[in-house]
Protein backbone atom coordinates (compact mmCIF):
# COMPACT_ATOMS: atom_id res chain seq x y z
CA UNK A 1 0.00 0.00 0.00
CA UNK A 2 1.21 3.21 -0.67
CA UNK A 3 2.31 5.53 1.89
CA UNK A 4 -0.52 8.47 2.97
CA UNK A 5 1.04 11.63 2.21
CA UNK A 6 -0.74 14.60 4.24
CA UNK A 7 -1.52 18.06 2.88
CA UNK A 8 0.20 20.46 5.18
CA UNK A 9 -2.71 21.94 7.08
CA UNK A 10 -3.64 18.28 7.52
CA UNK A 11 -0.23 17.20 9.50
CA UNK A 12 -0.58 20.99 11.23
CA UNK A 13 -4.17 19.64 12.74
CA UNK A 14 -3.37 16.28 13.54
CA UNK A 15 -0.10 17.37 14.93
CA UNK A 16 -1.59 19.83 17.74
CA UNK A 17 -4.24 16.53 18.49
CA UNK A 18 -1.06 14.82 19.19
CA UNK A 19 0.25 17.59 21.41
CA UNK A 20 -3.01 18.10 22.94
CA UNK A 21 -3.61 14.36 23.82
CA UNK A 22 -0.35 14.54 25.81
CA UNK A 23 -1.74 17.74 27.71
CA UNK A 24 -3.23 17.81 31.27
CA UNK A 25 -6.79 17.87 31.17
CA UNK A 26 -6.60 20.48 33.88
CA UNK A 27 -4.10 22.48 32.90
CA UNK A 28 -4.06 25.93 30.55
CA UNK A 29 -2.35 24.35 27.68
CA UNK A 30 -4.60 22.07 27.24
CA UNK A 31 -7.53 24.34 26.93
CA UNK A 32 -5.13 26.44 24.33
CA UNK A 33 -4.30 23.65 22.13
CA UNK A 34 -8.21 22.52 21.85
CA UNK A 35 -9.06 26.59 21.15
CA UNK A 36 -6.28 26.30 18.44
CA UNK A 37 -7.68 22.71 16.69
CA UNK A 38 -11.08 23.95 16.84
CA UNK A 39 -9.56 27.22 15.29
CA UNK A 40 -11.79 29.99 17.81
CA UNK A 41 -10.36 32.39 20.64
CA UNK A 42 -12.94 33.42 22.55
CA UNK A 43 -13.42 31.92 26.18
CA UNK A 44 -15.83 28.40 25.81
CA UNK A 45 -16.78 26.06 28.78
CA UNK A 46 -13.75 23.04 28.23
CA UNK A 47 -15.78 20.25 27.89
CA UNK A 48 -18.06 21.66 25.39
CA UNK A 49 -14.71 22.88 23.60
CA UNK A 50 -13.39 18.94 24.21
CA UNK A 51 -16.38 17.30 23.07
CA UNK A 52 -16.33 18.91 19.52
CA UNK A 53 -12.52 18.54 19.08
CA UNK A 54 -13.18 14.90 19.55
CA UNK A 55 -15.86 15.24 16.83
CA UNK A 56 -13.31 16.74 14.55
CA UNK A 57 -10.76 14.06 14.86
CA UNK A 58 -13.04 11.78 14.32
CA UNK A 59 -14.27 12.99 10.99
CA UNK A 60 -11.09 13.95 9.37
CA UNK A 61 -9.42 10.27 10.47
CA UNK A 62 -12.94 9.32 8.97
CA UNK A 63 -12.04 11.01 5.62
CA UNK A 64 -8.29 9.84 5.96
CA UNK A 65 -9.81 6.34 6.02
CA UNK A 66 -11.92 6.35 2.78
CA UNK A 67 -12.10 2.13 1.44
CA UNK A 68 -10.26 0.77 4.42
CA UNK A 69 -9.05 1.74 8.24
CA UNK A 70 -5.38 3.09 7.61
CA UNK A 71 -2.97 2.22 9.92
CA UNK A 72 0.36 3.62 11.53
CA UNK A 73 2.42 1.79 9.55
CA UNK A 74 0.72 3.25 6.54
CA UNK A 75 2.06 7.09 7.27
CA UNK A 76 5.81 8.15 6.27
CA UNK A 77 8.16 8.04 9.13
CA UNK A 78 8.06 11.53 9.91
CA UNK A 79 4.24 11.15 10.44
CA UNK A 80 4.00 7.71 12.62
CA UNK A 81 4.62 9.54 15.83
CA UNK A 82 1.74 11.60 15.42
CA UNK A 83 -0.71 9.39 14.05
CA UNK A 84 0.51 7.00 16.55
CA UNK A 85 -0.65 9.72 19.62
CA UNK A 86 -4.05 10.47 17.41
CA UNK A 87 -5.10 6.78 17.09
CA UNK A 88 -4.74 6.46 20.31
CA UNK A 89 -6.70 9.94 20.90
CA UNK A 90 -9.56 9.02 18.66
CA UNK A 91 -10.15 5.37 20.11
CA UNK A 92 -9.74 6.41 24.16
CA UNK A 93 -12.45 9.15 23.73
CA UNK A 94 -14.71 6.48 21.46
CA UNK A 95 -14.65 4.19 24.78
CA UNK A 96 -15.12 6.63 27.68
CA UNK A 97 -19.03 6.26 27.84
CA UNK A 98 -17.92 2.59 28.69
CA UNK A 99 -15.61 2.82 30.94
CA UNK A 100 -17.34 5.74 32.95
CA UNK A 101 -20.05 3.17 33.25
CA UNK A 102 -17.47 0.26 34.29
CA UNK A 103 -16.25 3.24 37.03
CA UNK A 104 -19.71 3.36 38.27
CA UNK A 105 -20.14 -0.67 38.28
CA UNK A 106 -16.90 -1.38 39.98
CA UNK A 107 -17.59 1.68 42.90
CA UNK A 108 -21.22 -0.19 43.59
CA UNK A 109 -19.88 -3.70 43.42
CA UNK A 110 -16.50 -3.05 45.46
CA UNK A 111 -13.91 -5.94 45.73
CA UNK A 112 -14.76 -7.91 43.10
CA UNK A 113 -13.48 -7.10 39.96
CA UNK A 114 -15.82 -7.02 37.23
CA UNK A 115 -16.03 -8.18 33.60
CA UNK A 116 -15.55 -5.64 30.81
CA UNK A 117 -17.81 -6.78 28.14
CA UNK A 118 -16.12 -3.75 25.74
CA UNK A 119 -12.22 -4.66 25.95
CA UNK A 120 -12.63 -6.83 22.92
CA UNK A 121 -14.06 -4.45 20.48
CA UNK A 122 -11.52 -2.09 21.95
CA UNK A 123 -8.68 -4.05 21.45
CA UNK A 124 -9.50 -4.94 17.80
CA UNK A 125 -9.23 -1.10 17.00
CA UNK A 126 -5.98 -0.73 18.22
CA UNK A 127 -5.08 -3.59 16.51
CA UNK A 128 -6.90 -2.18 13.05
CA UNK A 129 -4.88 0.83 13.81
CA UNK A 130 -0.95 -1.05 13.54
CA UNK A 131 -0.92 -1.48 17.57
CA UNK A 132 0.58 -5.43 18.07
CA UNK A 133 -1.81 -7.13 20.27
CA UNK A 134 0.58 -6.58 23.46
CA UNK A 135 0.97 -3.20 23.39
CA UNK A 136 -3.07 -2.81 22.78
CA UNK A 137 -3.80 -4.64 25.92
CA UNK A 138 -1.20 -2.23 27.57
CA UNK A 139 -2.35 1.28 26.15
CA UNK A 140 -6.28 -0.85 26.99
CA UNK A 141 -5.17 -0.98 30.68
CA UNK A 142 -3.74 2.92 30.75
CA UNK A 143 -7.19 3.67 29.02
CA UNK A 144 -9.05 2.49 32.22
CA UNK A 145 -6.08 4.61 34.36
CA UNK A 146 -6.59 7.95 32.61
CA UNK A 147 -10.27 7.78 32.94
CA UNK A 148 -10.40 7.11 36.33
CA UNK A 149 -8.08 10.06 37.28
CA UNK A 150 -10.25 12.21 35.72
CA UNK A 151 -13.22 10.98 36.89
CA UNK A 152 -11.96 11.52 40.46
CA UNK A 153 -9.95 14.18 40.38
CA UNK A 154 -12.89 16.07 38.48
CA UNK A 155 -15.85 14.68 40.66
CA UNK A 156 -14.17 14.84 44.21
CA UNK A 157 -12.39 17.83 43.92
CA UNK A 158 -15.05 20.85 42.83
CA UNK A 159 -14.69 24.04 42.12
CA UNK A 160 -14.14 27.11 40.03
CA UNK A 161 -11.16 28.80 41.63
CA UNK A 162 -7.46 29.52 40.99
CA UNK A 163 -6.48 27.63 43.49
CA UNK A 164 -8.39 24.40 42.66
CA UNK A 165 -7.76 24.67 39.47
CA UNK A 166 -4.22 24.45 40.24
CA UNK A 167 -4.82 21.45 42.57
CA UNK A 168 -6.57 19.26 39.74
CA UNK A 169 -3.71 19.57 37.62
CA UNK A 170 -1.25 19.26 40.14
CA UNK A 171 -3.06 15.47 41.22
CA UNK A 172 -2.96 14.71 37.29
CA UNK A 173 0.72 15.51 36.90
CA UNK A 174 1.30 13.39 40.39
CA UNK A 175 -0.07 10.52 38.80
CA UNK A 176 1.39 10.49 35.34
CA UNK A 177 4.45 13.21 36.08
CA UNK A 178 4.56 16.05 34.00
CA UNK A 179 5.44 14.14 30.93
CA UNK A 180 2.84 11.36 30.01
CA UNK A 181 5.17 9.92 27.22
CA UNK A 182 7.65 9.10 29.53
CA UNK A 183 4.96 7.63 32.20
CA UNK A 184 4.13 5.69 29.68
CA UNK A 185 7.04 4.05 28.38
CA UNK A 186 9.01 4.22 31.21
CA UNK A 187 7.29 4.74 34.77
CA UNK A 188 4.08 3.16 34.28
CA UNK A 189 4.93 0.10 36.52
CA UNK A 190 7.86 1.85 38.86
CA UNK A 191 5.38 4.41 40.16
CA UNK A 192 5.65 3.22 43.66
CA UNK A 193 9.15 4.95 44.71
CA UNK A 194 7.29 8.36 44.08
CA UNK A 195 5.77 9.34 47.59
CA UNK A 196 3.62 12.25 47.80
CA UNK A 197 2.77 14.89 50.97
CA UNK A 198 -0.09 16.51 50.99
CA UNK A 199 -0.02 19.89 52.93
CA UNK A 200 -3.28 21.85 54.33
CA UNK A 201 -5.84 22.42 56.79
CA UNK A 202 -8.16 20.47 58.53
CA UNK A 203 -10.99 19.42 56.83
CA UNK A 204 -9.51 20.80 53.30
CA UNK A 205 -10.30 17.52 51.08
CA UNK A 206 -6.82 16.00 52.35
CA UNK A 207 -8.46 12.38 52.23
CA UNK A 208 -10.36 13.43 48.76
CA UNK A 209 -7.11 14.41 47.33
CA UNK A 210 -5.07 11.02 48.29
CA UNK A 211 -8.26 8.52 47.35
CA UNK A 212 -8.11 10.16 44.11
CA UNK A 213 -4.24 9.15 43.71
CA UNK A 214 -4.79 6.03 45.52
CA UNK A 215 -7.80 4.77 43.10
CA UNK A 216 -6.06 5.87 39.73
CA UNK A 217 -2.93 3.34 39.82
CA UNK A 218 -2.26 1.20 36.88
CA UNK A 219 -3.76 -1.67 37.17
CA UNK A 220 -2.77 -4.52 34.49
CA UNK A 221 -6.04 -6.20 31.92
CA UNK A 222 -5.73 -9.78 32.24
CA UNK A 223 -7.31 -10.87 28.73
CA UNK A 224 -8.02 -14.47 29.59
CA UNK A 225 -10.15 -13.26 32.32
CA UNK A 226 -11.81 -10.29 30.79
CA UNK A 227 -11.27 -8.20 34.26
CA UNK A 228 -8.70 -6.06 34.96
CA UNK A 229 -5.95 -7.79 37.69
CA UNK A 230 -7.90 -5.96 40.95
CA UNK A 231 -10.54 -3.63 41.81
CA UNK A 232 -9.37 0.00 42.20
CA UNK A 233 -11.71 -0.49 45.36
CA UNK A 234 -9.15 -2.61 46.93
CA UNK A 235 -5.90 -0.61 46.13
CA UNK A 236 -6.47 2.23 48.81
CA UNK A 237 -5.81 1.94 51.94
CA UNK A 238 -6.29 4.84 54.53
CA UNK A 239 -5.41 5.08 58.47
CA UNK A 240 -5.82 8.04 60.11
CA UNK A 241 -2.42 7.59 62.62
CA UNK A 242 -3.83 9.26 65.71
CA UNK A 243 -6.56 7.07 66.06
CA UNK A 244 -4.12 4.56 67.97
CA UNK A 245 -2.15 4.86 70.80
CA UNK A 246 1.50 4.83 70.54
CA UNK A 247 2.06 1.21 71.69
CA UNK A 248 -0.53 -0.05 69.23
CA UNK A 249 0.45 2.05 66.18
CA UNK A 250 3.47 -0.09 65.14
CA UNK A 251 1.66 -3.33 65.38
CA UNK A 252 -1.54 -1.81 62.88
CA UNK A 253 0.94 -0.70 60.58
CA UNK A 254 4.01 -3.82 60.06
CA UNK A 255 1.51 -6.09 61.55
CA UNK A 256 2.68 -8.47 64.55
CA UNK A 257 3.26 -12.37 64.91
CA UNK A 258 1.46 -14.77 68.16
CA UNK A 259 2.75 -14.41 71.56
CA UNK A 260 5.02 -11.10 70.46
CA UNK A 261 3.22 -8.92 73.22
CA UNK A 262 0.77 -9.66 76.09
CA UNK A 263 -2.72 -10.03 74.19
CA UNK A 264 -1.28 -11.14 70.71
CA UNK A 265 -3.38 -13.81 70.94
CA UNK A 266 -2.85 -14.49 67.19
CA UNK A 267 -0.86 -13.48 63.98
CA UNK A 268 -2.17 -9.89 62.65
CA UNK A 269 -1.48 -8.52 59.18
CA UNK A 270 -0.58 -4.85 59.37
CA UNK A 271 -2.00 -1.96 56.91
CA UNK A 272 1.01 -2.33 55.00
CA UNK A 273 0.34 -5.97 53.96
CA UNK A 274 -2.84 -5.42 53.05
CA UNK A 275 -1.73 -2.72 50.74
CA UNK A 276 -0.71 -4.89 47.53
CA UNK A 277 1.44 -4.09 44.29
CA UNK A 278 -1.05 -1.53 42.40
CA UNK A 279 -2.20 0.16 45.50
CA UNK A 280 -1.62 3.03 48.06
CA UNK A 281 -1.33 3.62 51.83
CA UNK A 282 -2.69 7.00 52.68
CA UNK A 283 -0.87 7.87 56.45
CA UNK A 284 -2.97 10.94 57.48
CA UNK A 285 -1.71 12.93 60.25
CA UNK A 286 1.71 11.76 59.52
CA UNK A 287 2.94 15.08 61.67
CA UNK A 288 1.54 13.37 64.82
CA UNK A 289 3.81 10.17 64.88
CA UNK A 290 6.74 9.59 66.94
CA UNK A 291 10.01 9.52 65.37
CA UNK A 292 10.73 5.93 66.30
CA UNK A 293 7.82 5.31 63.96
CA UNK A 294 8.91 7.18 61.16
CA UNK A 295 12.17 5.50 61.58
CA UNK A 296 10.28 2.51 60.63
CA UNK A 297 8.65 4.28 57.93
CA UNK A 298 11.61 6.05 56.91
CA UNK A 299 12.58 2.18 55.66
CA UNK A 300 9.78 1.08 53.93
CA UNK A 301 10.25 4.03 52.07
CA UNK A 302 13.69 3.07 51.46
CA UNK A 303 13.95 -0.18 51.09
CA UNK A 304 10.77 -1.37 50.47
CA UNK A 305 10.70 -3.88 53.06
CA UNK A 306 9.22 -4.41 56.91
CA UNK A 307 9.22 -6.41 59.61
CA UNK A 308 6.02 -7.44 61.86
CA UNK A 309 6.28 -7.20 65.78
CA UNK A 310 7.90 -10.05 67.16
CA UNK A 311 9.55 -11.65 63.99
CA UNK A 312 12.52 -12.00 61.83
CA UNK A 313 10.65 -12.61 58.74
CA UNK A 314 11.37 -9.34 56.21
CA UNK A 315 8.24 -8.80 54.41
CA UNK A 316 8.05 -6.66 51.24
CA UNK A 317 6.01 -3.78 50.86
CA UNK A 318 4.85 -3.10 47.35
CA UNK A 319 2.47 -0.17 47.33
CA UNK A 320 3.22 3.61 46.41
CA UNK A 321 3.34 5.88 50.42
CA UNK A 322 0.74 9.09 50.03
CA UNK A 323 0.63 11.34 53.66
CA UNK A 324 -0.89 13.90 55.09
CA UNK A 325 -0.73 16.76 57.79
CA UNK A 326 -2.58 19.80 58.81
CA UNK A 327 0.97 20.98 60.78
CA UNK A 328 3.48 22.94 59.62
CA UNK A 329 6.65 20.30 59.20
CA UNK A 330 9.12 23.11 58.80
CA UNK A 331 8.56 23.66 62.60
CA UNK A 332 7.79 20.20 63.78
CA UNK A 333 11.20 20.10 62.42
CA UNK A 334 13.17 22.62 63.82
CA UNK A 335 11.63 21.08 67.12
CA UNK A 336 13.46 17.78 66.65
CA UNK A 337 10.01 16.01 66.68
CA UNK A 338 10.08 15.15 62.95
CA UNK A 339 13.30 13.93 61.35
CA UNK A 340 14.50 15.84 57.83
CA UNK A 341 16.03 12.40 56.50
CA UNK A 342 12.03 10.72 56.86
CA UNK A 343 10.87 14.32 55.40
CA UNK A 344 13.05 14.63 52.63
CA UNK A 345 12.23 10.85 51.52
CA UNK A 346 8.59 11.50 52.15
CA UNK A 347 7.95 14.20 49.76
CA UNK A 348 9.23 13.23 46.37
CA UNK A 349 6.35 15.78 45.42
CA UNK A 350 4.35 17.70 47.89
CA UNK A 351 1.14 19.11 47.58
CA UNK A 352 -1.04 22.02 49.39
CA UNK A 353 -4.78 22.23 49.24
CA UNK A 354 -6.34 25.35 49.72
CA UNK A 355 -8.30 26.64 52.50
CA UNK A 356 -11.98 27.45 51.99
CA UNK A 357 -11.60 31.02 52.72
CA UNK A 358 -9.00 31.23 50.16
CA UNK A 359 -11.08 29.23 47.54
CA UNK A 360 -13.99 31.72 48.54
CA UNK A 361 -12.19 34.88 48.51
CA UNK A 362 -11.27 34.19 44.80
CA UNK A 363 -13.97 33.10 43.76
CA UNK A 364 -17.51 34.66 44.76
CA UNK A 365 -19.36 31.70 43.09
CA UNK A 366 -17.33 29.09 45.09
CA UNK A 367 -19.55 28.51 48.24
CA UNK A 368 -22.38 28.33 46.12
CA UNK A 369 -21.03 25.28 44.02
CA UNK A 370 -19.80 23.75 46.92
CA UNK A 371 -23.34 24.48 49.07
CA UNK A 372 -25.22 22.76 45.81
CA UNK A 373 -22.77 19.80 46.14
CA UNK A 374 -23.06 19.14 49.55
CA UNK A 375 -27.27 19.29 49.50
CA UNK A 376 -27.01 16.87 46.64
CA UNK A 377 -24.53 14.81 48.63
CA UNK A 378 -26.51 14.69 51.50
CA UNK A 379 -30.08 14.90 50.34
CA UNK A 380 -29.15 12.49 47.28
CA UNK A 381 -30.83 14.80 44.78
CA UNK A 382 -30.45 18.48 43.96
CA UNK A 383 -32.24 21.09 45.40
CA UNK A 384 -32.29 24.44 44.77
CA UNK A 385 -34.63 25.76 47.69
CA UNK A 386 -32.63 24.17 49.86
CA UNK A 387 -29.50 25.69 48.58
CA UNK A 388 -30.74 29.06 48.83
CA UNK A 389 -31.88 28.37 52.34
CA UNK A 390 -28.13 27.43 53.26
CA UNK A 391 -26.73 30.33 51.80
CA UNK A 392 -29.38 32.38 53.60
CA UNK A 393 -28.07 31.11 56.91
CA UNK A 394 -24.55 31.76 56.47
CA UNK A 395 -24.64 35.60 55.19
CA UNK A 396 -26.82 36.11 57.54
CA UNK A 397 -25.74 34.56 60.84
CA UNK A 398 -21.83 34.01 59.87
CA UNK A 399 -21.39 37.33 57.21
CA UNK A 400 -19.24 37.06 53.99
CA UNK A 401 -16.32 37.65 55.87
CA UNK A 402 -16.33 34.59 57.99
CA UNK A 403 -12.93 32.53 57.72
CA UNK A 404 -14.10 28.61 58.07
CA UNK A 405 -11.93 27.35 60.58
CA UNK A 406 -13.05 23.47 59.35
CA UNK A 407 -12.89 24.06 56.32
CA UNK A 408 -14.96 21.92 53.94
CA UNK A 409 -16.03 19.93 56.54
CA UNK A 410 -17.44 22.51 58.19
CA UNK A 411 -19.51 23.22 55.53
CA UNK A 412 -21.03 19.65 55.00
CA UNK A 413 -21.84 20.32 58.78
CA UNK A 414 -23.14 23.62 57.90
CA UNK A 415 -25.88 22.30 55.66
CA UNK A 416 -26.86 19.75 58.09
CA UNK A 417 -27.49 21.76 60.63
CA UNK A 418 -29.48 24.27 58.58
CA UNK A 419 -31.69 21.24 57.38
CA UNK A 420 -31.82 20.42 61.28
CA UNK A 421 -32.39 23.89 62.68
CA UNK A 422 -32.93 25.95 60.22
CA UNK A 423 -29.90 27.83 61.87
CA UNK A 424 -25.66 27.62 62.20
CA UNK A 425 -23.50 30.26 64.49
CA UNK A 426 -20.34 29.11 63.28
CA UNK A 427 -17.30 26.70 64.21
CA UNK A 428 -15.76 26.57 67.64
CA UNK A 429 -12.50 28.11 66.56
CA UNK A 430 -13.83 31.11 64.97
CA UNK A 431 -13.85 32.83 68.12
CA UNK A 432 -9.86 32.56 68.65
CA UNK A 433 -9.14 33.96 65.29
CA UNK A 434 -10.92 36.91 66.50
CA UNK A 435 -9.29 36.32 69.53
CA UNK A 436 -6.08 36.79 68.09
CA UNK A 437 -6.74 40.08 65.55
CA UNK A 438 -8.17 41.53 68.32
CA UNK A 439 -4.55 40.97 70.61
CA UNK A 440 -2.72 42.15 67.94
CA UNK A 441 -4.69 45.15 67.50
CA UNK A 442 -4.32 46.59 71.49
CA UNK A 443 -0.45 45.37 71.11
CA UNK A 444 -0.44 48.23 68.27
CA UNK A 445 -2.60 50.32 69.89
CA UNK A 446 0.20 49.97 73.07
CA UNK A 447 2.85 50.69 70.88
CA UNK A 448 4.59 47.67 72.04
CA UNK A 449 5.32 45.59 69.36
CA UNK A 450 8.68 45.66 66.91
CA UNK A 451 8.50 45.27 63.29
CA UNK A 452 9.61 41.77 63.15
CA UNK A 453 6.71 40.86 65.65
CA UNK A 454 3.69 42.69 64.18
CA UNK A 455 4.77 41.18 60.74
CA UNK A 456 5.56 37.56 62.31
CA UNK A 457 1.77 37.39 64.34
CA UNK A 458 0.00 38.88 60.96
CA UNK A 459 1.86 36.13 58.94
CA UNK A 460 0.85 33.27 61.50
CA UNK A 461 -2.86 34.75 61.37
CA UNK A 462 -3.07 34.52 57.45
CA UNK A 463 -1.35 31.61 57.51
CA UNK A 464 -3.90 29.83 60.15
CA UNK A 465 -6.61 31.50 58.24
CA UNK A 466 -5.52 30.46 54.56
CA UNK A 467 -3.67 27.60 55.06
CA UNK A 468 -0.80 28.07 52.15
CA UNK A 469 3.06 29.59 52.88
CA UNK A 470 2.13 30.67 48.92
CA UNK A 471 -0.91 32.62 49.18
CA UNK A 472 0.51 34.53 52.72
CA UNK A 473 3.42 35.40 50.38
CA UNK A 474 0.75 36.73 47.96
CA UNK A 475 -1.07 38.39 50.44
CA UNK A 476 1.53 40.14 51.91
CA UNK A 477 4.31 40.39 49.04
CA UNK A 478 6.72 38.68 50.84
CA UNK A 479 9.36 35.77 49.74
CA UNK A 480 7.87 32.37 50.65
CA UNK A 481 10.99 31.04 52.77
CA UNK A 482 10.49 34.74 54.38
CA UNK A 483 6.67 33.97 55.46
CA UNK A 484 7.49 30.37 56.48
CA UNK A 485 10.64 31.94 59.39
CA UNK A 486 7.75 34.58 60.19
CA UNK A 487 4.93 31.28 60.78
CA UNK A 488 7.83 29.55 62.64
CA UNK A 489 8.86 32.06 65.11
Amino acid sequence: MERIELKAEDRAFFSLVSEAAFANPFGKKRQALDRKILGVTQATRWATMVSKVIERVHSKLTTLDQAQCCRVQDFPERDQAIFHTVFLFDIFHGSIDQFDALIDQQVKQGSDSQKVTFSDQVIKKLVNRGFPEELAYRYFSLFYQIRRAFYFIDKGLLGECDCMHRLRENLWNHIFTSDIQLYETSLWNRMEDFSTLLIGPTGSGKGAAAAAIGRSGFIPFEPNRKQFATSFTDTFVSVNLTQYAETLLESELFGHTKGSFTGAVSSHEGLLSLCGRHGSIFLDEIGDISPSIQIKLLKVLEERCFTPVGSHKVARFHGRVIAATHQPLDVLRKQGTFRDDFYYRLCSDCIELPSLYQRIAESPNELDILIAHTVTWITGQPNKRLCETVRQVIDTRLGRDYTWPGNVRELAQCVRRVIIKQDYQGGAFSQGDTNATDSLADQMRAGSLRAEDLVAQYCKMLYKRLGTYEEVARRTDLDRRTVKRYVAM
